[in-house]
């Protein structure tokens, strides 16, 4: 027989332990910082105001074209309903931007007491 000796052999690759981390990382449940739930709810001010603006914008926009079409392709039988609509479209693209800023502001109004606690929390030295 030959004499063996037991040895351990280690060999540590920070590269893989590295992956290894991440993959963990990905099935661990997730806790959410103070700091994310600050740029969440930072960012959940805005989002409401920008689709309901969008949104009418696009509505603006199409009564609009609408409007065009009745003063440009039927224009013999629809030339003033089709120059009404247009106004209408133009009066109401040109609200989208101030329906943003008046929503924007209440959503602000509304969530300014969180986000100005979780400020504070951040702002305190450990």
């Amino acid at each position: 027989m030959e004499n063996k000796k037991d040895t351990f052999h280690y060999t540590y690759s920070a590269k893989q332990q590295e992956e290894i981390e991440n993959i963990r990382k990905k099935y661990l449940p997730q806790e959410e910082s103070k700091m994310d739930q600050l740029r969440k709810l930072d960012q959940s001010t805005t989002k409401k105001g920008t689709i309901i603006s969008i949104a009418v914008g696009v509505i603006g926009c199409l009564l609009f074209g609408l409007g065009m079409c009745c003063t440009l392709v039927w224009m013999e039988q629809l030339f003033i309903p089709g120059v009404i609509l247009g106004i209408i479209g133009m009066a109401i693209v040109v609200a989208a931007y101030p329906l943003y800023t008046h929503i924007t502001k209440k959503e602000r109004e509304k969530l300014a007491p969180q986000i100005l606690k979780l400020t504070e929390e951040l702002s305190k030295p450990e």
